[in-house]
């Protein structure tokens, strides 16, 4: 099995390549009578996109979406969407040179020893350009989750190579294009990034991401817990190398009286699980940590290898980002909605009829 769908009950299958002509992606068990039309998408797309300004990469692609199927009058109809976006500012000339040769710290090699070919314009399907049809998926799921249940999904960038924020407010997030959350940061952010972008390198970044409004009760006991299954959406973003949930590996120096989150009449005191216990929500935010590694793709030359084994030097062209996490926010949340809504539609399934049970903290 090739592994390019995720989800059980709401199932996301995205197909295409970073230069091909389009890529896209057909959503299976979206629930009927969800009003929807193809304007919705273009907030999130545009958080996501590449080109807003100087510290990312400049490709400029117009990602309009184009709904092929499952919606009538605008609205859901329960049958499969299809969803497709054209690519429309492809530079493969860039990739020319490095036809024939691995780049280290990319997925050339990887790809190669698997299927004894690879696409290697922009990364082929290996390209974060595949996130977009994640972060579209996601504006569909987004919506369901609010409208059923009042669960908001947000993320911000809460850390940029030695940078950490000095102050934190949700309104500033959205008012930068690094989803910073304390705008007096925002020149040294710019000022970083100038000086990396100067030198050639690029830098590593962590993104979290919190659910607040989700309800007590999602998730499975064992197999199929909502942790593990938000861990793995978040590890199978390009770049990300460590995922944690709640305090995370904060909580190897911490001892068993400080991480239980105690419990009254008023609710959790606490929230160090970051809002799953056993696998299961607990009606908390639910909260989540990426750590996303430095690009790959920089002009300091680095050793490889070509395809006959003969050591090169490679230094990887064209338009790249410095640090990947700068945009990785709208893909952390896309992939928290899509774990959400599954496991969502998975709990009604099941254990629909169960009705609120009571003591439920607030």
């Amino acid at each position: 099995m090739s592994s390019n769908s995720f989800g059980k009950l709401f199932t996301v299958t995205t197909f295409g390549e970073s230069h091909g002509p389009a890529i896209g992606c057909v959503i299976d068990g979206c629930p009927p009578g969800l009003a929807i039309d193809e304007s919705e998408f273009r907030t999130d797309l545009d958080r996501r996109a590449t080109g807003k300004s100087r510290h990312t990469s400049q490709r400029r692609e117009a990602d309009d979406v184009e709904i092929l199927s499952g919606v009538y009058e605008g609205k859901t109809t329960g049958t499969p969407i299809a969803l497709l976006i054209r690519n429309t500012d492809q530079r493969s000339k860039d990739y020319g040179d490095i036809a024939s040769t691995f780049r280290p710290g990319h997925a050339d090699y990887t790809y190669w020893q698997k299927y004894g070919i690879r696409d290697p314009r922009g990364g082929g399907r290996s390209s974060a350009r595949e996130t977009t049809m994640r972060v579209a998926a996601a504006v569909i799921a987004k919506k369901w989750l609010a409208e059923r249940y009042g669960v908001r999904v947000r993320g911000y960038l809460a850390q940029l190579g030695e940078i950490a924020p000095e102050g934190f407010d949700w309104e500033a997030v959205e008012q930068n294009p690094f989803f910073w959350p304390h705008a007096a940061q925002v020149p040294q952010l710019e000022k970083a990034m100038d000086a990396l972008r100067k030198s050639g390198d690029s830098v590593g970044a962590r993104v979290n991401v919190v659910a607040d409004g989700v309800p007590p009760g999602w998730g499975e006991p064992i197999y199929g817990k909502l942790d593990g299954d938000l861990a793995s959406a978040l590890m199978s973003i390009n770049a990300v190398k460590g995922v944690e949930i709640g305090d995370g590996f904060a909580a190897v120096a911490q001892h068993g009286s400080q991480h239980r989150d105690e419990m009254s009449a008023d609710g959790f005191a606490s929230n160090h699980a970051g809002g799953i216990l056993g696998g299961i929500s607990t009606g908390q935010a639910v909260i989540a940590s990426m750590a996303l590694k430095p690009t790959s793709s920089i002009l300091i030359p680095g050793h490889s290898v070509n395809l006959a084994g003969e050591p090169v030097e490679v230094v990887t062209k064209g338009r790249h980002d410095p640090c990947v996490g700068i945009r990785a926010t709208p893909i952390a949340e896309a992939m928290m909605a899509l774990v959400l809504i599954d496991h969502a539609l998975r709990h009604r399934a099941q254990c629909g009829d169960v009705g609120e049970v009571k003591p439920r903290l607030p």
